[in-house]
């Protein structure tokens, strides 16, 4: 029998972004005070989703952009990128939303190894001027979906389209580009078992 205070961790592959947001909606309605909180892991087809803080007309680059309920502005999502889903029951853990906001920020401080930083007022993990992974979180009754994506492998281009996460100019990094391990299933599980280090301490 599964705890209530153990994490599942789902990898789920390859999947479209709109299928996964009704998904994480569903989940969040349906559980209860017994159901365990969940990680899911995975990558997106190339797509740019809005946040709630974004207002934005369009990309002529032919990539979708597509609509979302999470705090933020506008971010891109393509294969090589690991977006880790954090399904947590924040009321039951006694984790208040900026804490918990910190620990998704931390675990990528955590994997970086002292290479990674924060930037007040702007919510993400970033390696001197460039940002490396980008976050956006939805709270409801208590209990979290959506959660961060850290950029492993991937092609950086679409972000160029763009300013990402609503700042102009701003630079995106991986981490191919500065030489550590980017196997995008590899970093997942690093990613995925620091944030729950993080979690159970919390």
């Amino acid at each position: 029998m599964i705890s209530v205070h153990e994490v599942l961790t789902r990898r789920l592959g390859q999947v479209d972004y709109l299928p996964t947001l009704a998904r994480m909606r569903a989940f969040t309605s349906a559980r209860t005070d017994e159901t365990p909180d969940e990680l899911w892991l995975l990558e997106h087809p190339p797509v740019y989703t809005l946040g709630q803080g974004a207002a934005h007309a369009g990309v002529a680059n032919g990539i979708s952009l597509v609509k979302s309920d999470r705090g933020g502005d506008i971010t891109y999502h393509g294969p090589g990128q690991v977006v880790l889903y954090a399904l947590v029951d924040l009321a039951r853990r006694g984790i208040k939303v900026k804490p918990f906001v910190a620990l998704l920020e931390q675990a990528v401080i955590d994997l970086l190894d002292g290479r990674g930083a924060r930037r007040p007022g702007a919510p993400g993990v970033y390696v001197e001027d460039a940002k490396i992974a980008a976050l956006g979180i939805r709270v409801r009754q208590g209990r979290s979906y959506h959660g961060m994506s850290l950029n492993v492998d991937m092609d950086l281009a679409p972000f160029r389209a763009i300013d990402p996460c609503g700042y102009p100019g701003l630079a995106v990094t991986q981490l191919k580009d500065l030489r550590m391990p980017h196997d995008p299933r590899v970093v997942g599980d690093t990613l995925a078992r620091h944030f729950i280090e993080r979690l159970e301490n919390a």
